[in-house]
Parts: C-alpha cells; structure tokens; sequence
C-alpha cells in the first residue's frame, strides 16, 4: 500500500480515522486497525441516514481474527455507506484511507470530538 498524504485526516485513539470532503466527512479505519485485525471478511455499517453523535458506535468490523466495534470521530448524519465493501471487504485492508472508506457523513458536528493530528496518532501507535 501506499501511504497517502494524511496531513489533512485526524484520527481517534480507537484507530478510526475523519477527513473533511465535499463539504461532509468520510470515516474509515486506520492502517494500524486494519493491521491488528486481519483479513476483514465482513463490515456491519448503519443506515443511511443515521444521526450520530461523535463517539456513537456505528457498526461492526469483522476479521479472520476478531469482531471489533466502529465508532464515529465526529457526529453526523450518514450520507452514503461504501456498498463496495458488501462485496469487497478487504478493501479495507488494502486500502483503508481510499477505497476501504466505510461511510460518509453530512451536517458534520465536532461537539464532544476527541481528536488527534498525526503526529499525535503516530505517537499513539509507535
């Protein structure tokens, strides 16, 4: 994979990662997540949408090795899911800050958003 320029993401200390597009938000997993998990083989994600609040869980990311719960870094209401993911969900291990994004949000809110740049994300991981 190669690393994208992540100067414009921020990221959680539960490994999910936020940029700011078009105006919305698309959220995904970092590559450290994608890398303690495995092969993803399946993503549970909400219902366009969905209102959430920074911190709500969201779904479910399943692995080869493990279940883990997806929460949202800032709140929101989930425009679009990436229903290339029902059918390819190792996208998000090839490519987690591309086409392994999981859902995209409008009317972003930052209230109550815990967020780190990354160099602080980076300190986080290493």
């Amino acid at each position: 994979m190669t690393v994208p320029d992540l100067s414009g993401f921020r990221f959680t200390a539960t490994h999910e990662w936020v940029e700011t597009v078009d105006g919305g938000a698309r959220v995904g997993i970092t590559d450290f997540a994608q890398a303690q998990l495995g092969d993803v083989i399946f993503l549970e994600m909400p219902e366009v949408g969905t209102t959430l609040k920074a911190g709500d869980r969201f779904g479910v990311i399943e692995s080869v090795k493990a279940a883990s719960d997806l929460f949202v870094p800032v709140g929101g209401r989930v425009a679009e899911v990436n229903g290339a993911l029902a059918d390819a969900p190792e996208r998000v291990n090839t490519d987690p800050y591309g086409e392994g994004w999981i859902l995209r949000l409008e009317d972003v809110d930052e209230a109550g958003a815990s967020l780190l740049d990354e160099a602080a994300y980076t300190r986080l991981t290493t």
